[in-house]
């Protein structure tokens, strides 16, 4: 049975007061822990437990997602937060973690499913104990989570391909690379792209290619693909390592400015590779803001109130003209909260 908790929020502060609050400590096995503090009404004298699983320990995308979860926890209160998850994208990596999470018994566990599959069975037992809001991916039958929380993959991969309409008027060959099929996020980002190519009769979509998290297989991807199609306009890369990977591969065969590279995320190596323009535009997320709702929907589910089953946040067009205004800046990851 799932212990109940009611806990009164404090008053929200502006998130860059939040973030700039927040604080964690890391260890090299990925675990990370910290307890917020904070007016609390609650029920008992102890603090509701909150664990994070990260799709991969390390990411900047996922740091970011932790700062907005210690943010919330701190203004919220008396909530203690702890931060796993595994060193490489692989759901077989993830499923130990959310078995060693799920035996400690917190209150609500924050989770990134690394597969769609591999992760329904154990998420929906994880839910017979603890209030599970599923962020940035989801399984195949989210129904037991307390809430969804993404951005809009799908308008994402459309925002991607009307950046290239802008850098390539004219047309061309365009070409996705993926990280592997099965991934809720970056499927809707394709989806969402290669739907707004078949509305341009200009362009010729030749297709998606999945480099598996891996940045030297997207650039050998970059590579083989200019032998077979040397006119190639332009690439949508669609997370981190896809991008760099493009970046690399681009670089490799000198043809950087020549094809253009719309890459999904804006961590370090994507905004070093925006700077020497080798990477045109990128696509960024709102991470903190996705961990810090996933912490006030968890909170609702624990005090018996009405939570929202899908939230979806949105993203910023970063360019080497916008990277430093204060939206482009505040647009980027975190590496540190």
């Amino acid at each position: 049975m799932r212990k109940t908790h009611v806990v009164k929020a404090a008053s929200v502060a502006t998130l860059a007061l939040a973030l700039a609050a927040c604080s964690s400590s890391s260890d090299a096995t990925g675990d990370a822990s910290a307890t917020a503090g904070g007016s609390n009404d609650a029920s008992s004298s102890e603090a509701v437990s909150v664990s994070f699983i990260q799709g991969v320990i390390g990411d900047n995308f996922y740091i970011s997602m932790e700062c907005g979860v210690l943010a919330a926890a701190e203004d919220l209160g008396g909530i203690d937060v702890s931060v796993q998850g595994p060193q490489k994208w692989d759901p077989a990596l993830q499923q130990p973690v959310l078995a060693s999470v799920t035996a400690a018994d917190p209150d609500a566990i924050l989770i990134a499913p690394n597969d769609v599959s591999a992760l329904q069975r154990p998420l929906e037992e994880a839910a017979e104990g603890s209030e599970i809001v599923l962020v940035d991916t989801t399984v195949e039958d989210p129904s037991f989570a307390v809430s969804e929380i993404s951005s809009d993959n799908v308008g994402g991969g459309a925002a991607a391909f009307e950046a290239i309409k802008d850098m390539v008027p004219d047309g061309g060959k365009v070409l996705v690379i993926d990280n592997q099929p099965g991934i809720s996020t970056s499927d809707a980002r394709v989806q969402g792209f290669e739907g707004a190519v078949e509305e341009d009769s200009n362009f010729e979509y030749i297709g998606v290619e999945y480099a598996q998290n891996q940045p030297a297989k997207a650039a050998q991807i970059v590579t083989s693909t200019l032998q077979a199609h040397p006119d190639l306009k332009a690439i949508f890369a669609t997370n981190i390592y896809s991008a760099e990977g493009a970046a690399t591969g681009i670089e490799q065969a000198g043809v950087a400015g020549e094809v253009q590279v719309v890459g999904f995320d804006a961590g370090p190596a994507q905004v070093e590779a925006l700077e020497d323009g080798t990477v045109q535009a990128i696509i960024a997320q709102q991470p903190f803001d996705i961990g810090y709702q996933g912490v006030e929907q968890a909170l609702a589910a624990l005090n018996g109130e009405a939570t929202e089953s899908k939230i979806q946040t949105g993203f910023t067009i970063v360019t080497k003209e916008s990277l430093e205004t204060e939206e482009g800046q505040a647009a980027l990851y975190a590496s540190t909260c």
